[in-house]
């Protein structure tokens, strides 16, 4: 589903989201509380969310869908890359962001890869976000990493903590390492049990904080 208060916008990612394999749009909304109508009656699997938007905006439509507990993971796309839009998206429970500056062929691979259970950062937003959440101690040395979780992660794991970190998806991860997806996603549910976290934005979120990873 896409909610846009943009009709013009709202048409062309739908156009967009049509041509794609496996992809059906099953619903438009104009603004936040007929987003969260609409989620409630179709249950879409993923709802693109615009942040902006007349009654509530996407960032309380968000908050709503998640405590409803429906089923439809959230894709906040939008024009601002500011922190606070991000830190306030992915905290109402958003599981991806995306800038609208996104080609069609991102947009897709984004939609699919949260129907998959993935998170996605966009990788214009990640550092800030993490910057923010990590919030370093002044004067750590990233080339000394504090936490003894991170040294169990064998190479291959800190490559595709490395790539998540810049807002790869699983597919994207296993192009550039010419590997299977399904190993990328194996490699990844090691790499969050080793560091015992939730999901990737929380795993990247610590490989920042040790050391692994440099603002």
């Amino acid at each position: 589903m896409v909610a846009d208060d943009d009709a013009l916008l709202r048409a062309g990612v739908a156009l967009v989201l049509s041509t794609a394999d496996g992809i059906e749009v099953v619903g438009q909304a104009a603004d936040g509380l007929q987003a969260v109508a609409r989620c409630r009656d179709l249950s879409p699997d993923v709802v693109l969310m615009d942040v902006r938007m007349p009654g509530i905006d996407g960032i309380e439509a968000t908050r709503r869908i998640v405590a409803a507990g429906l089923p439809t993971r959230v894709l906040v796309l939008t024009v601002f890359h500011h922190d606070d839009y991000v830190w306030g998206a992915l905290r109402a429970g958003a599981d991806g962001f995306l800038l609208k500056r996104t080609s069609p062929e991102r947009l897709i691979d984004a939609v699919q890869a949260l129907a998959a259970g993935e998170v996605l950062l966009d990788p214009a937003v990640t550092r800030g976000l993490v910057a923010r959440v990590v919030d370093r101690a002044p004067g750590r040395s990233a080339a000394e990493p504090e936490d003894p979780r991170l040294g169990q992660l064998t190479a291959r794991e800190r490559q595709v903590l490395r790539l998540a970190a810049e807002g790869r998806s699983n597919a994207e991860i296993a192009g550039l390492l010419v590997l299977a997806e399904s190993t990328v996603k194996t490699h990844m549910k090691r790499v969050l049990a080793k560091l015992d976290a939730r999901d990737r934005a929380q795993a990247v979120a610590i490989s920042y904080r040790g050391g692994l990873m440099s603002f």
